[in-house]
């Protein structure tokens, strides 16, 4: 028996694809009851029973649950602009906690997913070692979250029983009904279709220009052969930043848009809303030397071929 939290989310979704497609259908999928019907990014996917997040952890603390292998801990919210730090500390890392206890007493397999997110403004670097997760300071309460997990596990000592993944900007199917955390790529594409142009944020520091902001982007089947690797590897443990190591520009993944549509690029560059800007990342690129270290030797997909076939799905909005 597997279980997977947030399912009816992106990563999640995409990971009960990918398990599927190995034959596994023993699955616990665990998200809001309200994604329970209907829900596109569950279609097709196959699966034992679907539990509300809420009864879930009622279980687990209950510890009225079958025989568990693994537990795929990829529920949070993910939004990095709302202003509600108490529910981001009980639903992202009080949550997380319970789970992870229930996972170490029972000696089930436990894969969380952190976030890029942690390092904030990257002063502190972006290296994934545990003394340098100390330093970090995140701008939202998303990271905060995370980051206060991570710790958490750290001070348990737990980091030698269990994985967390710091995942970077994954982008790829199945993330449409995000909204406004969506990728830019998902974002645009509307709108790049329509008007054959595309807006960006202007930059406030003067070694950055306009749309030479960067990011770690890393497609989602990338990020999910790294998760993988780690349920295949047991004897692996610690807490691993997942993106390709290559940072990228705005600019460049508006390049590759436009490429993939065959349109000549038409970029736009406007303001960006005064509630972002002390808290915007300049700069993020994994430091993956501790990944690679595992015996994870995967090619990462490029900025460009990854968006060349995304716009594939994003054409009539497909699902995994």
């Amino acid at each position: 028996m597997i279980v997977v939290t947030g399912a009816a989310g992106f990563i999640g979704s995409c990971l009960l694809y990918e398990l599927n497609k190995r034959g596994i259908e023993d699955i616990i999928i665990v998200d809001e009851a309200r994604f329970s019907k209907n829900c596109p990014n569950l279609t097709n996917k196959k699966f034992r029973q679907f539990i509300d997040k809420d009864s879930f952890l009622e279980s687990v603390r209950k510890r009225n649950l079958p025989n568990i292998e693994a537990l795929f801990h990829l529920g949070a919210c993910s939004s990095t602009t709302l202003p509600d730090r108490d529910y981001f500390m009980k639903n992202n890392l009080e949550y997380s906690k319970g789970l992870a206890e229930f996972s170490i007493e029972k000696n089930i397999r436990f894969i969380y997913a952190s976030s890029g997110a942690t390092y904030g403004d990257g002063s502190a670097g972006f290296s994934d070692e545990n003394e340098n997760t100390l330093k970090l300071k995140p701008l939202n309460f998303y990271g905060e979250s995370k980051h206060l997990f991570d710790l958490w596990i750290l001070k348990k000592g737990w980091d030698k029983k269990v994985i967390g993944l710091k995942y970077f900007n994954v982008f790829g199917p199945n993330e449409y009904h995000k909204g406004d955390m969506r990728s830019l790529v998902a974002k645009s594409y509307d709108t790049v279709v329509r008007d054959k142009k595309m807006r960006l944020f202007k930059s406030y520091k003067k070694e950055y220009k306009d749309g030479e902001q960067k990011r770690d982007f890393i497609y989602v089947f990338d990020a999910l052969k790294a998760t993988l690797f780690f349920w295949d590897n047991p004897n692996v443990n610690g807490i691993f930043n997942v993106g390709t190591g290559k940072a990228r520009s705005w600019n460049d993944l508006a390049n590759a848009l436009f490429k993939a549509l065959d349109l000549k690029p038409d970029i736009e560059y406007f303001d960006m809303p005064p509630n972002l800007i002390d808290k915007y990342q300049y700069f993020t690129q994994a430091d993956i030397n501790k990944l690679r270290k595992t015996g994870f030797d995967c090619e990462f997909t490029s900025l460009e071929d990854a968006i060349k076939d995304y716009v594939k799905f994003l054409k009539d909005k497909t699902y995994l």
